[in-house]
């Protein structure tokens, strides 16, 4: 790991979805040569795995509490992490999936640590997104992906279409403005619904997904209706995708442009 001439400095790792399996040789060795070693990954198993490859790993979990909002609790994980990083230290912080998704505090420690002059950078991980394409066989390349997430959607008008998957994520958190939250329930979803349903109909296929955490363990797949969705049982980890509802339609204009240009190509080249 690369220092600040007056030492000190963060690296924010990935590590994948699933236990064990999604890490790189990389993020290994930054853990394994940091100094400090902060962990917010998904569970205590996860910690205690980390714990075998550092003797130094500090929970960012204690920072959640009910009623409290989540932006405070992140602040609070921030400056845990830069204390030790102007202490000199070489500081490892250690996230599930992709450190850079849906992720705001390695984003802010590592843009507070360089602001300051400290060398601080990001490894990648697998992310949920990665594991979805997989587990439900998607290929984004084929007609196109969009992703919000769920409560942004709601609260400002965004543009769907519905010839492309939607992948929404934190769906169980729909319409929570608080950020003190880990759920929001059936009422919160039917909001979701009538978005939805502006360009969905109501028979429409919705899939619940989960990505799996432990080897032994398998992806949640839970295929339901829009109708039906206010009735799914849904937390803060699970995503909604939903399928193209139509196919796409060809632009005439912009075909047209493209066969004379096309054409033009022709008559040069012969």
């Amino acid at each position: 790991m690369s220092t600040h001439q007056t030492a000190g400095g963060l690296v924010c790792v990935g590590i994948g979805m699933t236990l064990g399996s999604h890490i790189s040789p990389l993020a290994r060795s930054y853990i394994e040569q940091a100094d400090v070693v902060f962990a917010g990954v998904s569970d205590g198993l996860v910690e205690r795995w980390l714990q075998r490859m550092h003797a130094d790993v500090r929970s960012l979990q204690p920072y959640y509490a009910h009623g409290k909002s989540r932006m405070h609790t992140y602040r609070q994980m921030v400056d845990a992490m830069l204390v030790e990083v102007r202490a000199g230290r070489r500081v490892c912080g250690v996230f599930y999936g992709h450190p850079g998704v849906f992720a705001w505090v390695p984003h802010k420690a590592i843009e507070m640590a360089r602001s300051e002059g400290y060398h601080a950078r990001m490894e990648p991980g697998i992310s949920a997104e990665d594991c979805l394409y997989a587990d439900l066989g998607i290929d984004p390349g084929t007609c196109g992906c969009q992703h919000f997430e769920a409560s942004q959607l709601l609260v400002y008008r965004r543009r769907i279409d519905p010839s492309a998957w939607l992948i929404l994520w934190q769906a169980g958190l729909a319409g929570d403005r608080s950020l003190k939250r880990f759920s929001t329930g059936p009422a919160y979803r039917h909001v979701l619904v009538d978005v939805l349903a502006r360009d969905y109909p109501m028979d429409h296929e919705v899939i619940v997904y989960q990505a799996a955490t432990l080897p032994i363990g398998a992806p949640r797949i839970e295929r339901t209706t829009l109708r039906a969705l206010p009735g799914a049982q849904l937390g803060m980890a699970d995503t909604l995708a939903i399928p193209p509802a139509q196919a796409m339609e060809l632009d005439a204009e912009i075909c047209a442009r493209l066969a004379a240009l096309d054409a033009a190509s022709e008559e040069v080249t012969a």
